[in-house]
């Protein structure tokens, strides 16, 4: 049997020992507030059902389960699945929660909305969401990452985005989060922060888990109809861990592994993996495991990953770690990129370097189960994006061929 893990946060935020609120007394309020809604929210019918009209209209879904046959194939062990979160509308998972947030920041009366992003997918989906509604979008990227996820800057431009470049630190997730809060807690009466991770404080771990839940909720009905049967394991990539709680959350009480894969950078020092490298500690509102030293400061991360880029882990992964019922490991930039390639040439799908991640870790579990296993990995999104970090690690990826020689011409006299 699996231990029980805790559903819900307790009175306090927490799940277990980690999660609560580290926050300024000015956005206490804020807090609460939001926490009242989401409970009145969640509890009205009328809620529900424009939920479920813009996920069929809008978002596409639901999204596909597709059996990777080729894949399979190849790796030459338990069947492997693909929940495609990468054919949502923007390409990713991160449009769930942000039509949940834009719907919860109306209800507030809140016109502005303030967004944090890595690898830009959350961005976009905010400044998606923004246009739909008619709210105003104000999203902090890292330099860095602006410079390596440029075409999600672009469509962030187009959808009448204002990006705020954030070029303390390393230029990264965290970075970009700091400036966030800060703008925050400085407009609070009239902005809502649209947090894109299952990270923060209380109630964000709460509510981006539940409205990424979706996606555990689908895949799992889709297995039992497409399989009669419920995977063996259930994978997922992890950064802050919004696609993977929302992916294990529905198989949380079922006799399935969970497999968190979180970013091993270059397989030694430089890393992004807070379960595997870091400690306990405060970051971003919440209390969870962080890579930091014994001091508390956070070191500096890697990973080719963007969206992984993140020296920290939501409350609610921390939680499931400590009572055995996930697991987390790491897989290094080189193994995510292989596992890159073999999607695009085995499958035809280029999927995002988060995924990617995912894809690795998931050859490994199938070869372990054997031919009578089955594998659901979390496809989070798609890899537009990151095509230019993988030309810029590998070069350019066509060969170059020479034209065919222009055909003799017979002269007609």
């Amino acid at each position: 049997m699996r231990p029980a893990v805790t559903h819900r946060p307790d009175a306090r935020g927490r799940f277990g020992a980690f999660g609560g609120r580290f926050v300024p007394e000015t956005v206490m309020a804020a807090l609460d507030e939001l926490e009242a809604a989401v409970e009145e929210a969640f509890a009205d019918p009328t809620f529900a059902a424009e939920m479920e009209a813009l996920h069929r209209d809008y978002v596409g879904r639901q999204t596909p389960l597709y059996l990777a046959e080729r894949l399979t194939e190849d790796v030459g062990g338990a069947q492997i699945w693909l929940k495609r979160e990468d054919l949502a509308h923007t390409g990713a998972h991160k449009i769930n929660n942000a039509v949940g947030q834009a719907l919860l920041a109306r209800r507030l009366g809140k016109r502005r909305i303030v967004a944090e992003t890595g690898a830009g997918q959350h961005g976009v989906a905010t400044a998606t969401v923004c246009a739909r509604f008619g709210l105003e979008a104000v999203v902090y990227m890292g330099e860095e990452d602006m410079r390596r996820q440029r075409p999600n800057v672009v469509r962030m431009g187009l959808l009448g985005a204002t990006l705020m470049p954030v070029t303390a630190g390393a230029g990264t997730l965290k970075d970009a989060m700091n400036e966030a809060i800060r703008d925050w807690i400085a407009s609070v009466e009239t902005t809502h922060y649209l947090i894109g991770s299952a990270a923060g404080p209380h109630p964000y771990p709460y509510l981006v888990r539940e409205l990424q839940a979706v996606i555990g909720h689908e895949a799992r009905a889709q297995m039992l109809e497409r399989t009669g049967r419920l995977p063996d394991a259930v994978v997922a990539c992890v950064g802050g861990g919004s696609n993977a709680i929302g992916l294990f959350h529905p198989f949380r009480d079922d006799d399935v592994r969970l497999v968190g894969v979180e970013a091993g950078g270059d397989g030694a020092a430089l890393h992004a993996a807070s379960i595997g490298g870091g400690r306990v500690s405060v970051l971003h509102g919440s209390r969870s495991y962080v890579l930091a030293d014994e001091h508390g400061q956070v070191e500096e991360t890697h990973s080719i990953s963007a969206g992984l880029d993140y020296p920290g882990v939501g409350p609610e992964h921390a939680h499931l770690h400590e009572t055995g019922r996930a697991e987390y490991v790491p897989e290094s930039d080189d193994d995510a990129l292989r596992a890159f390639h073999r999607l695009c040439l085995l499958e035809g799908i280029i999927p995002a370097l988060e995924s990617s991640h995912a894809i690795a870790r998931a050859e490994r579990v199938a070869r372990e189960l054997g031919p009578d296993g089955v594998v659901l990995v979390g496809l989070s999104g798609r890899g537009d994006k990151d095509v230019g970090s993988v030309i810029e690690r590998e070069g350019h990826p066509l060969r170059a061929v020479e034209p065919n020689p222009e055909p003799e011409r017979e002269v007609v006299q």
